[in-house]
């Protein structure tokens, strides 16, 4: 049942990242679930449904809620049925206690953090999104293990390909971010026109290149389901780099289910031929 409602939350709140899960192996499929739920229930308490709450109220559900994860991780039991999945996930996979507390100080930094300098929003992104792809990579290993002298790479791709995740997403959400949530991660004081499009484009643009580096050193189980979510995320960057400014800060731009289903396709064809660079 726990295991249900951990895929449940996925199921609701991303497509694309759904479809690339169906392509991982279903123990790995099922940790993968369990993180991204607690994940999402954080974001939303400071993002989402709880956003209409008083900051003081916000504030204190994220305590609560990251106290009972941490709490129902060292129990190997919690009442809330997401907890509960997600806390065999961190024993089976031996996922890292200190990773976790950054992405929860990453998340209580939007409390109170509205406006971002290049550097403020670097050490957001490390832990709003790069230690998820570090955890990720955490749980790809945990019976597949990668050779001591491949992890540097593939620790930069994890690391790489969550902040790319992350930056196309505040592209994609420039809008809604500014007007409902009175947050600026992007372009600090300055206008988002094209010059500035342009140069997160290239900053996504390197952190897919770090990552698709990593990609072919993951196990099969895993490799297939992460190359998807890869190609979408890449086909939704030149969607972005196409469109001008004027039009991403007013449209979420979208990769039709069409497309997703031949991006899968592909993932599903090269997945097996990719070899590590030496």
């Amino acid at each position: 049942m726990s295991r249900r409602a951990a895929a449940g939350v996925m199921a609701h709140y991303s497509t694309s990242f759904s479809l690339a899960t169906r392509l991982l192996s279903p123990q790995i499929r099922a940790d993968i679930r369990n993180l991204y739920a607690v994940v999402r229930v954080a974001d939303e308490i400071v993002d989402g449904a709880a956003a209409g709450l008083p900051a003081p109220e916000i504030a204190r559900e994220l305590a609560e809620f990251r106290s009972a994860v941490f709490r129902g991780c060292e129990l190997g039991f919690s009442s809330n049925p997401i907890i509960h999945a997600f806390a065999q996930t961190v024993a089976r996979c031996q996922l890292s206690k200190q990773q976790l507390e950054d992405f929860f100080d990453a998340m209580e930094r939007d409390l109170d953090e509205s406006t971002h300098t290049p550097e403020s929003r670097a050490s957001y992104v490390y832990g709003s999104a790069e230690v998820i792809g570090l955890l990720c990579l955490a749980i790809f290993t945990s019976e597949h293990p990668i050779a001591n002298n491949d992890r540097p790479v593939a620790e930069r791709g994890a690391r790489a390909l969550g902040a790319a995740f992350q930056n196309i997403n505040f592209l994609r959400d420039l809008t809604a971010d500014r007007e409902r949530l009175g947050r600026n991660y992007l372009t600090g004081d300055g206008p988002f026109d094209d010059a500035a499009k342009a140069a997160i484009i290239a900053e996504i643009r390197a952190d897919l290149a770090t990552a698709w580096r990593a990609i072919p050193l993951l196990p099969m189980c895993a490799r297939t389901g992460v190359l998807t979510a890869y190609y979408v995320f890449d086909e939704l960057t030149r969607r972005l780099e196409a469109a001008p400014a004027r039009v991403v800060a007013n449209t979420r731009v979208r990769v039709p289910g069409t497309v997703k289903a031949t991006l899968t396709a592909r993932a599903i064809a090269h997945a097996p031929r990719l070899r590590p660079a030496r």
